[in-house]
């Protein structure tokens, strides 16, 4: 299943396009008697197999980010700047693939593989940071009026020291 040409648009070759038609046209025959066959437009047929192809592209990404993974030990599954390369490496080969066969993204294929990195790998981490809340109501009542209350005093106290009439140097 070779791409066309690489033209930047990333579309498949028409022959290619009919000859996946036609294979899907003979998967409606059973046991040599033929079925009335669904009429599938070709843009249907078209997208169906894209997504075959691009599923195939992904379990492709999946495996080089599993052998990638094999070089992190378990201490440093959390670490991000340990795993933010294979990670973006995933992310990038799903994206990028998607792009190039016109086939749109996110999708459900790349949403599996993203859900099983993080199912596989990543589930469990969690943050070693403290969180942070906001303080108590008086405390930030106090932390806000405070600067509000001072600002007129240094104020009056600037006011008050330029009146003195002394020339400082």
């Amino acid at each position: 299943m070779a791409l066309c040409k690489e033209t930047g648009s990333g579309c498949l070759s028409w022959g290619l396009l009919l000859l996946l038609w036609v294979a899907l046209g003979s998967k409606v025959c059973h046991g040599g008697t033929a079925t009335q066959a669904p009429q599938l437009t070709v843009n249907e047929t078209a997208a169906y197999f894209l997504g075959e192809i691009y599923a195939h592209i992904a379990n492709d990404c999946w495996s080089n980010f599993s052998e990638m993974m094999k070089n992190v030990t378990g201490v440093q599954l959390c670490e991000w700047s340990v795993i933010s390369r294979p990670y973006s490496i995933l992310r990038y080969c799903l994206e990028g693939w998607a792009d190039k066969i016109n086939y749109s993204y996110p999708n459900a294929v790349a949403e599996k593989y993203i859900f099983q990195s993080h199912h596989t790998y990543f589930f469990n981490c969690t943050l070693e940071r403290p969180m942070y809340f906001d303080p108590p109501e008086d405390v930030l009542l106090a932390m806000i009026i405070t600067p509000i209350c001072l600002i007129p005093f240094l104020v009056a106290l600037v006011v008050w020291r330029s009146k003195d009439g002394k020339m400082q140097s």
